[in-house]
């Protein structure tokens, strides 16, 4: 049957009923004061995820989880209680370092009070362990029962050498999220990264304006103890005076270039601080809302959509706000999700397959949501399509490209590309891999456990502005509205045109997955493979 290729459906029509007006007013009732800043166990999530749930009732979907369009999802909270600094102390003297301003540091501990006393520094180089690449910054180095600091991103980002680690394009090492977790498993009960904004891909407010709220996590029978008992981020300028203070203020002008050196060796700075938090402690279950499309002759096998709902909630107040409404971030990818289930409800043949709308919660506290369903998956995975994921979309209008973050992994690429060419556009791969989108969204924990995942939008090429313009843009908001107060709808200057354009373009490539009969696969090489070849019983 050739619905996938249009048919006797009414596919146009279905692509058409995505509009910027309808857009617009879902953007700007979510991301508005009333809802909070949509923040997991707040009144915030109440009203987001009924909100979604009654949109996605009224276009004629079902409940997603058996009865229900919600997926409990048990997370704890952990608020600490305001810390000012920390006093690092030297044979030579001492240094004190102002909480927020120059440090931050949370523990992922679930107890009322942790304590690290006298823990001495040891500098790690970047923190990595990774024998595909002979690489192992740990090697000869004792940071037992002490904390290690590390450096950003991975060595390949400083020698854009793509025989290098990945090159430019940052590696899974070069993740935050994995230094901590080597930093546990090499036994360390501290972990600091030093900021620097290029290769974090974010600046310092970023980071300072989380620091000392509330921090989700998933429940875990562990409670935590699989972690370094502090884990937190110091500024250049921070680990800069903690060099100074160790005597190595040489080392540290040439850090980064001399840590890139096969058979670099960490070394201990002769450093210790003292550091206690204590945390009120609530446990919870936020929401993953879900709702489907049945398919009708494979409605066992399911193509996904996934967005998060959720943003900062109420947080410090930045020029007088403290609602962080994050508009772009994400009511826009949550609206579009609402926007795609539209689509779908308008055709008059349904899909063979089985369409999921899934939105997930506390994505910006490490993903939890997407990682809790892809551990718990309401669905099998191993007939699990695809999930393609939206997160941040476009509001600066039409652009001629479609970055894919990930470029390479699966065929994937051969639909959007096909889908990107009919709308005039070209593909391109993420032109700033540097900054690790791909392990930065919720598509990521869907890859992880071996399904196909697309995250792609239009970013660098403006249509009529061109490259420099969309460049400035993006530029202007990742340091003016990222997870800021100010990140707000504004219907004066956003141009929806191309999010229009993205969302049109991610229906096709959904609509014709979900009237296919073949399974899209990873390419050789990638390392998500194996999982999927596992799982369809290859």
């Amino acid at each position: 049957i050739a619905i996938g290729c249009g048919g006797n459906n009414n596919s146009k029509e279905a692509e058409n009923a995505i509009t910027a007006e309808s857009l617009g007013k879902q953007i700007a009732t979510l991301s508005s004061d009333e809802f909070l800043g949509r923040k997991p166990f707040t009144a915030g999530e109440e009203k987001t995820v009924n909100y979604l749930k009654s949109e996605f009732e009224k276009l004629g979907l079902k409940p997603g989880n058996g009865d229900s369009f919600f997926q409990d999802v048990p997370m704890v909270e952990l608020t600490p209680a305001p810390i000012k600094g920390i006093t690092v102390t030297s044979a030579k003297g001492k240094s004190d370092l102002k909480f927020a301003e120059e440090f931050i540091a949370s523990t992922p501990l679930v107890e009322k009070e942790v304590k690290l006393e006298n823990s001495e520094i040891v500098f790690a180089g970047f923190g990595i362990v990774a024998p595909e690449y002979n690489w192992n910054d740990y090697e000869g180095l004792d940071v037992k029962g002490k904390t290690v600091l590390v450096l950003v991103n991975d060595p390949g980002y400083d020698t854009q050498d793509s025989a290098f680690f990945k090159g430019k394009t940052m590696t899974y090492y070069g993740r935050w999220t994995y230094k901590y977790e080597e930093a546990a498993r090499q036994g360390a009960s501290g972990v600091l990264i030093v900021h620097e904004t290029g290769p974090a891909g974010y600046p310092w407010q970023v980071l300072e304006h989380g620091a000392g709220t509330a921090k989700l996590q998933l429940q875990k029978e562990s409670n935590g103890q699989s972690h370094c008992t502090i884990e937190g981020w110091v500024t250049y300028d921070a680990a800069k005076k903690l060099f100074a203070l160790a005597n190595k203020s040489k080392e540290f002008e040439t850090l980064r270039q001399s840590a890139c050196q096969r058979g670099f060796k960490g070394y201990p700075l002769g450093l210790k601080y003292s550091l206690t938090i204590q945390n009120s402690i609530r446990t919870a279950n936020s929401k993953n809302v879900i709702a489907v499309l049945p398919g009708t002759t494979r409605k066992d096998e399911y193509v996904f959509y996934t967005a998060h709902w959720d943003h900062f909630g109420v947080g410090p107040t930045v020029n007088g706000d403290s609602i962080y409404n994050g508009a772009v971030d994400n009511a826009s990818g949550t609206a579009g999700l609402i926007e795609i289930a539209r689509a779908f409800s308008k055709l008059n043949v349904k899909p063979s397959r089985s369409v999921v709308l899934l939105a997930v919660t506390a994505e910006e506290q490490g993903l939890l949501g997407s990682a809790y369903y892809s551990q718990n998956p309401v669905y099998p995975l191993s007939k699990t399509v695809a999930a393609i994921n939206m997160d941040a979309l476009n509001v600066v209008g039409k652009m001629k490209d479609v970055a894919v973050i990930g470029y390479g992994h699966s065929d994937l690429d051969d639909y959007i590309t096909t889908a990107a060419k009919e709308q005039g556009r070209y593909i391109i791969p993420d032109q700033t891999p540097e900054k690790g989108s791909f392990f930065r969204s919720d598509h990521f924990n869907f890859a992880k456990v071996g399904v196909l995942a697309l995250y792609a939008k239009g970013r660098f090429d403006h249509a009529e502005k061109g490259k420099d313009f969309a460049k400035e843009k993006s530029k202007e908001y990742e340091s003016q509205r990222y997870h800021q107060p100010s990140d707000q709808y504004d219907p004066a200057t956003w141009d929806l045109s191309g999010m229009v354009d993205d969302l049109r373009l991610l229906f096709k490539v959904g609509f014709r997955l979900s009237n296919e009969s073949t399974f899209p696969q990873w390419k050789n090489g990638s390392e998500f493979k194996a999982k999927r070849d596992q799982d369809m019983g290859k």
